[in-house]
C-alpha cells in the first residue's frame, strides 16, 4: 500500500489539491431562524427547543426549559388554545404537531415526580407586591421570585387560581393540577395573603419597593331584557364561581345562555352537567362571527348543547323567553327582523363578557383608564412610576396563556426598573417560513389523537373530559417536529458536499464550513432539511 500523504495520493486534479474554495462567489453559512410556533406563543416559550429534548428523551431538561418562560406547563397543556399548533409548519405537510399535547405530558410528569426549580439569584434586597392570584400574577411572582426578589401576592378570593378557578370549569382544568403547580410557585418563597382586597393601593405599597396589578376580569356584563317578576336571570361568571366557591346554583332544566364567547360555551356545558335537560346558547350573528374557539363550540355541541344564531332575547319571564331574528347588515353588524319566537325557559345565563375591578387605581397618580382598561407602555408600565400592569386589565387577548406572558413580561421589566436598568428584547431571527423547508426528507406521521371520554358519560360528571398522552405517543408526538429553521445535525450537509468540505464538530456543536474547498455550489443548502443555510455573496 503507497504510505504517501492521503491529499497527495488524491492527486492533482482532486478538490483537495487544488483548494476549489477559489471558485466561489457565494458561500453557505449555517443560521438559526425563528421557528413558527414559537413565534406564535403568547407567553414566549421556546418550544422547538423544548420539543428536542424530550424526543432524546430528556423529559426533565425539557420541562425544565419550558419553565425558563411558563411555570404552568401541566395547566397550559389542559387550557392553552394552542395558537402555536395554527401556526406549526408540519400542519401545511399532514397535520400539525400536538405541542400542547406533549406540554400536558411534561407538566405531569413534573407533578408525579416532584420537579422543582432551584432560584439560583442572590436576593436583591427589593420587595414587590402582586395584586391577583390569577395567571397573570402568578407568573409575574414566579419569575420575580427567580429573579431575586421578595415577593407577596394579594388576591380578594378565598383560593388562589384567578379566572382559571373560577372561570375554567374543572373538566378542562382538575384542581389537583391547578393547586400542585401553584403550590410550586409558593414554595419558592412566594407569600400569598388571601382575602385581602385591595383598594387603596398607595396603602398597600406601603415597604414595597414596585408593584404588578393583575386583577383579572370577575365582573361580567350586563344587558337591559325587559322581564317578569318571575323571571331568573343570572351571568355566566357568578355561575362558574358558584361552582367553586357555594354549593351548586340552580339552574333549571331548560336554560338559555345568551352570548357566543368560550365562557357562554363552559356555562351552558356546566349546565347540562347540573341537570339541565336542555342548554340552549343564544346568539346574535352566525358561528363564522363567533368568538368562541371551534373547539369549545365543538365539544359543546357534541354534548347537547343547542345554537340559536341570529338571535336576540328581548323578553324573559314567565317560564319563557322572547327572541327576535336578526339579519347580518353589509358591515356584518346585527339588525332586527321584527320577526319574534318564544321558547321556554327556567333560567337565563348572561355571558356577554366581563369586566376588570379597577377601583384600586382610583386617586393612582399617573394612572389612565380607557375603554374599560388601564393604559401602559411596552414595558407594561403604568403612568404611575413602579406601578406595572397586566392580563385582563390592559388592551389584551384575554386568555392564561397571554396572562401568562403577560406575567414573565413585566417581571422582566420591574427587575430591569429596580436596578435602574433596562430591558432590552433580544433582536428576533427571520422566521423559519415552510418554503424553506425540505420536506422530501420527512415521512408522513399523522398526529396522535388525544383520547376523551365518553360522551355517555360527559354531562353526568365533572370528570376531565380530554385525556393525556402516554410516553409512547408523547415520544413520537415530539419527534413529528421539523426543526424549521435551525440545525439538528441530521448529517445531510455533510453526506451531500461533493467537495468534502463541511466538518463535523462533534454532538450538539454542529458544523464548520472549509472555506478553501467550498466552491459554493449549494447543494447543502438544497438538501438541508430544516432550511438551516443559506447562501450569501462572497465578499471581495
Amino acid at each position: 500500500m503507497d504510505d504517501k500523504p492521503f491529499a497527495i495520493t488524491l492527486g492533482v486534479g482532486s478538490s483537495l489539491a487544488n483548494k476549489t474554495g477559489a471558485w466561489r462567489t457565494e458561500r453557505p453559512v449555517y443560521v438559526d431562524r425563528l421557528p413558527p410556533c414559537n413565534h406564535a406563543c403568547p407567553a414566549g416559550e421556546n418550544i422547538q427547543r423544548w420539543l428536542s429534548l424530550a424526543e432524546e428523551p430528556s423529559y426533565e431538561a425539557a420541562w425544565r426549559q419550558i419553565m425558563q418562560d411558563n411555570p404552568f406547563p401541566a395547566i397550559m397543556g389542559r387550557v392553552c388554545y394552542r395558537p402555536c399548533e395554527t401556526a406549526c409548519n408540519r400542519g401545511k405537510l399532514d397535520e400539525a404537531v400536538g405541542i400542547n399535547s406533549v406540554e400536558r405530558f411534561l407538566g405531569d410528569e413534573a407533578i408525579k415526580h416532584g420537579w422543582t426549580m432551584p432560584i439560583q439569584t442572590e436576593p436583591s434586597g427589593k420587595r414587590v407586591l402582586v395584586v391577583g392570584a390569577g395567571p397573570a400574577g402568578l407568573s409575574a411572582a414566579y419569575h420575580l421570585a427567580r429573579l431575586g426578589h421578595q415577593v407577596t401576592v394579594m388576591d380578594s378570593g378565598a383560593k388562589p387560581g384567578g379566572m382559571m378557578r373560577f372561570g375554567i370549569p374543572r373538566y378542562r382544568l382538575p384542581r389537583h393540577i391547578l393547586d400542585a403547580e401553584i403550590q410550586r410557585i409558593l414554595d419558592m418563597g412566594v407569600t400569598l395573603e388571601l382575602g385581602r382586597t385591595v383598594t387603596d393601593l398607595a396603602e398597600a405599597m406601603r415597604g414595597f419597593d414596585a408593584a404588578f396589578l393583575a386583577v383579572g376580569a370577575h365582573i361580567g356584563k350586563r344587558a337591559y331584557i325587559p322581564a317578569g317578576d318571575s323571571a331568573r336571570i343570572l351571568d355566566a361568571v357568578s355561575v362558574l364561581r358558584g361552582m367553586e366557591e357555594s354549593s351548586a346554583p340552580l339552574l333549571g332544566r331548560r336554560v338559555v345562555v345568551y352570548g357566543g364567547g368560550n365562557t357562554a360555551m363552559d356555562a351552558a356545558r356546566t349546565a347540562r352537567r347540573l341537570g339541565a335537560s336542555d342548554a340552549l346558547v343564544v346568539y346574535r350573528r352566525t358561528r363564522d362571527r363567533m368568538p368562541a374557539h371551534d373547539s369549545e363550540v365543538t365539544e359543546a355541541a357534541e354534548e347537547g348543547v343547542r345554537m340559536k344564531w341570529l338571535s336576540t332575547i328581548t323578553h324573559a319571564g314567565g317560564g319563557s323567553i322572547t327572541i327576535e331574528k336578526m339579519r347580518l347588515d353589509e358591515t356584518g353588524f346585527p339588525r332586527p327582523t321584527g320577526e319574534f319566537e318564544e321558547l321556554a325557559a327556567d333560567s337565563v345565563v348572561l355571558a356577554l363578557g366581563q369586566e376588570a375591578d379597577l377601583s384600586l387605581l382610583a386617586g393612582l397618580p399617573g394612572a389612565e383608564i380607557e375603554d374599560g382598561v388601564v393604559k401602559v407602555g411596552p414595558d407594561l408600565m403604568t403612568g404611575c412610576p413602579g406601578v406595572f400592569a397586566g392580563g385582563d386589565m390592559v388592551p389584551a387577548e384575554r386568555t392564561v396563556t397571554v396572562a401568562v406572558g403577560h406575567g414573565k413580561k413585566a417581571a422582566r421589566h420591574i427587575d430591569a426598573w429596580l436596578r435602574d436598568g433596562a430591558c432590552t428584547p433580544a433582536p428576533r431571527h427571520p422566521m423559519a417560513d415552510f418554503d424553506l423547508l425540505n420536506t422530501w426528507y420527512y415521512s408522513d406521521a399523522p398526529a396522535t389523537v388525544r383520547l376523551k371520554l365518553d360522551l355517555a358519560r360527559r354531562t353526568s360528571t365533572f370528570d376531565e373530559v380530554e385525556r393525556g398522552l402516554e410516553e409512547s405517543t408523547a415520544l413520537f408526538e415530539a419527534r413529528r417536529c421539523l426543526s424549521c429553521g435551525n440545525c439538528f445535525e441530521c448529517d445531510n450537509c455533510y453526506g451531500v458536499c461533493p467537495d468534502n468540505a463541511v466538518l463535523k464538530l462533534g454532538p450538539g456543536l454542529r458544523y464548520e464550513i472549509d472555506l478553501d474547498f467550498c466552491k459554493g455550489c449549494g447543494l447543502c443548502v438544497a438538501e438541508c432539511p430544516a432550511g438551516a443555510i443559506e447562501m450569501v455573496p462572497e465578499i471581495s
